[in-house]
């Protein structure tokens, strides 16, 4: 480790040395083998175009052949790396993310990638997703530590374990080592991990968190999401398959298939959480939303007088629901699109404003009409309450709220940063008191039929547990005591 001339701090990993590891958990992840082109710099503009998968930390991990660079620091990609600093991460294959906070606390000891040395050399790894069975997974890697008489560093996240797992194995190099603990993991990961010559990528059996593989003219790339792709020039390939395992060296792209796929991939990736210009399975996102709004209308019309979204993942939805209606579509919110995380912590009154630090009402389109509004979810339901307060303020004549999404009612265990059921305000409250708490005219979900007719995908191979509570991949009572909890005493009055 070395503190740089600006403050920051770097690492410089040689094979043998013990290295850092640091923890971590899900965002997004993007990987390069391109010998010949400035890897760093196309895995900036990467975790740059995956941003909104997490805006807490980011981390860059190169490699000459020899040696592997990793570069990390707390805030946006845009704030962690200059141009200087990714002058020095050289090489011809890197890994990058970036991270938003699910069960780890936001330390820059959290960011990623994670550092191992190894007998077979250096692993760097970088994981979007939530295991399901850390506990299991840290007795294993105890005992192993135990029998080879290894007192080094510890692990104790799921994405640390991963790494040391890896690294603890007997196999003749990497990749035999990854096949033989993938089998082991459970729950929801998309991983793109490297040593100092090979890039490596892998995706659970359920093929839960989004992962696909792009080509460059010379070279490949791995990346959360095909927006990812379209940004550093690399043409769609397809997705790495549930149950997948490549690598990527100067022999090309091998896969092997190390688990039969079953897939449950995430319907909330549709609802918000991927770009809008991402394609999943086969279908572009944007028209997913649109055709939800269009659903939506069906199912809860309005008499209005303007569809408006909220900025910006219910703009596709308004869209939809404003052609689907005929009542014109209109911009009445205003985004500030540089709110993002920041280290400065707001006064009081600044604090009280709330919603407006990133919405603001254009009064001019809003005063005096009845207006549709339009957004993704509804989660523990304070935004929502704050918008209608903000709109009628404005001179709304009537709110009605259109949700392109069913109610959340559980908890998410699979790498999306829902909260526990007893602050879910769909999980003790019916929709009418949901609108009564909100304060809105009218309220309308749409259906699960609907959302899951506009993915075009199968409901079976879909995972909906945010909204039924079916989970598709066993979650143990160590894990979900606690966040099932359903507690509601008037906290939504």
């Amino acid at each position: 480790m070395a503190r740089r001339p600006d403050g920051k701090l770097t690492f410089e990993l040689f094979t043998g040395d013990q290295g850092e590891h640091l923890p971590q958990d899900e965002c997004g992840v993007f990987g390069v083998w391109a010998p010949g082109e400035e890897v760093a710099k196309l895995t900036f503009y990467g975790l740059y175009a995956l941003q909104h998968r997490g805006q807490e930390s980011a981390g860059i991990a190169t490699s000459d052949g020899e040696r592997i660079f990793v570069y990390k620091d707390m805030g946006l990609v845009s704030q962690v790396f200059t141009e200087s600093d990714l002058a020095t991460l050289t090489g011809n294959l890197a890994i990058g993310h970036c991270r938003y906070s699910t069960t780890g606390s936001s330390t820059w000891n959290n960011a990623q990638p994670t550092l191992r040395a190894t007998n077979h050399g250096t692993l760097a790894l970088a994981h979007n997703g939530n295991l399901t069975n850390t506990g299991d997974l840290a007795e294993k890697l105890s005992k192993l530590n135990i029998e080879k008489n290894d007192h080094g560093q510890s692990a104790t996240t799921d994405t640390e374990i991963m790494t040391a797992l890896i690294a603890a194995q007997e196999g003749k190099n990497f990749e035999s080592s990854a096949l033989e603990v993938l089998p082991q993991l459970k729950g929801a990961f998309s991983l793109v991990f490297m040593d100092e010559q090979t890039l490596y990528a892998a995706r659970d059996l359920h093929g839960v968190r989004p992962l696909v593989i792009g080509k460059l003219e010379h070279g490949w790339v791995v990346a959360s999401e095909s927006a990812a792709l379209d940004i550093v020039g690399a043409s769609f390939v397809r997705e790495v398959e549930p149950g997948e395992f490549i690598a990527i060296d100067q022999n090309g792209l091998r896969s092997h298939k190390w688990a039969t796929p079953d897939p449950k991939g995430c319907i909330f990736e549709y609802v918000y959480l991927a770009r809008p210009d991402t394609s999943i399975s086969g279908r572009n996102v944007h028209a997913t939303r649109v055709a939800v709004g269009e659903q939506l209308a069906k199912e809860h019309p309005a008499i209005a007088d303007l569809v408006i979204p909220v900025p910006e993942s219910g703009t596709p939805a308004a869209v939809g629901y404003a052609k689907a209606s005929g009542i014109p579509y209109g911009a009445g919110l205003v985004k500030n699109s540089y709110v993002g995380r920041t280290f400065i912590q707001p006064s009081q009154t600044i604090r009280q404003l709330g919603i407006r630090l990133k919405l603001n009402p254009l009064r001019e389109i809003i005063e005096g009409k009845r207006i549709v509004v339009v957004d993704d979810s509804i989660v523990r339901g304070n935004t929502q309450r704050a918008l209608v307060r903000m709109l009628r303020e404005a001179g709304a004549l009537e709110i009605h709220v259109r949700i392109s999404s069913p109610p959340v009612k559980w908890p998410c265990y699979y790498g999306i940063d829902f909260a526990s059921r007893a602050e879910l305000i769909a999980a003790g409250l019916e929709v009418e008191e949901i609108r009564r708490s909100i304060g809105a005219d009218s309220l309308g979900y749409v259906s699960m039929e609907g959302l899951i007719a506009a993915t075009t995908i199968a409901e079976d191979k879909l995972c909906n547990a945010c909204f039924t509570g079916n989970y598709p991949i066993q979650i143990p009572t160590d894990l979900s005591t606690g966040k099932n909890l359903l507690e509601v005493v008037n906290r939504f009055e």
